[in-house]
C-alpha cells in the first residue's frame, strides 16, 4: 500500500515540476512582452514557410548587418558565434531604432543615456576580413496564419514592413507586433 502512495506521490511531483517548468517558460516570454522596452525595427525579407509549423516570415533587420566600427572591442569579432550586446537608439522621425554600438556580452554597461537599449545577439559565423558583421537576435522568424506567408514575402521588398520588439533588461528580445507601414498586421498575445 505504501509503495502505491510513493509511486503516486512521485508521479504528482514529476507532473508538478513539468508544469512549473512550462509555466516558467511562458511567464519569461510574457514578462518580456509586458515589461520590456519597445523598439521599432526595419524589416528586411529572407524566406517564408516551415512544412511542420506552417507559414512564417523569416526576417532580417537593418540591425542584422553591423559595421565593424560599432565594436569598441575588435577582439570580440574573432570568436565564432560570439555573444554580443548591441546598443540601439532611436533614429530619425520614422521611429525606427538603429545600432549605435556593440560590445561582448557580459554585465550590463553603465550608460548615462536613458534613450538607448541593449539587445542580445550572436555573431553569425566568423566575420573574417569583412567590413560588416552579421548578427542574429533570436527574433528572425514570425509565424503567421495559414496562407498569409507568401503575400507578405512578396510585398516585403516593395513596402516598408516593421517589427515592434520588446527588449528585457538583460537584452533578450521578443516580437510584439508586425506592421505594414503604419498598419498593425499581427500582434503577439502575451500568453
Amino acid at each position: 500500500m505504501k509503495s502505491r502512495f510513493r509511486v503516486l506521490g512521485a508521479a504528482l511531483l514529476v507532473a508538478a515540476l513539468q508544469i512549473g517548468f512550462l509555466a516558467a517558460l511562458v511567464e519569461g516570454r510574457a514578462s518580456i512582452l509586458r515589461d520590456g522596452r519597445e523598439v521599432l525595427l526595419k524589416v528586411e525579407p529572407v524566406d517564408p514557410r516551415d512544412l511542420l509549423r506552417g507559414d512564417y516570415v523569416r526576417l532580417g533587420y537593418a540591425i542584422s548587418t553591423l559595421d565593424r566600427s560599432l565594436f569598441a572591442d575588435q577582439e570580440a569579432l574573432l570568436a565564432h558565434d560570439a555573444e554580443i550586446m548591441v546598443r540601439l537608439a532611436p533614429g530619425g522621425d520614422d521611429g525606427l531604432w538603429q545600432a549605435v554600438g556593440a560590445r561582448p556580452a557580459g554585465p550590463p554597461a553603465v550608460v548615462d543615456d536613458a534613450d538607448t537599449v541593449e539587445i542580445a545577439g550572436r555573431i553569425d559565423g566568423t566575420p573574417g576580413g569583412s567590413e560588416t558583421v552579421r548578427v542574429t537576435y533570436g527574433i528572425e522568424r514570425f509565424y503567421l496564419p495559414e496562407g498569409q506567408g507568401r503575400p507578405i514575402e512578396r510585398d516585403l521588398s516593395v513596402r516598408p514592413f516593421r517589427m515592434l520588439v520588446a527588449v528585457a533588461d538583460d537584452g533578450q528580445a521578443q516580437i510584439k507586433a508586425f506592421f505594414d507601414g503604419q498598419r498593425r498586421l499581427f500582434e503577439e498575445a502575451p500568453y
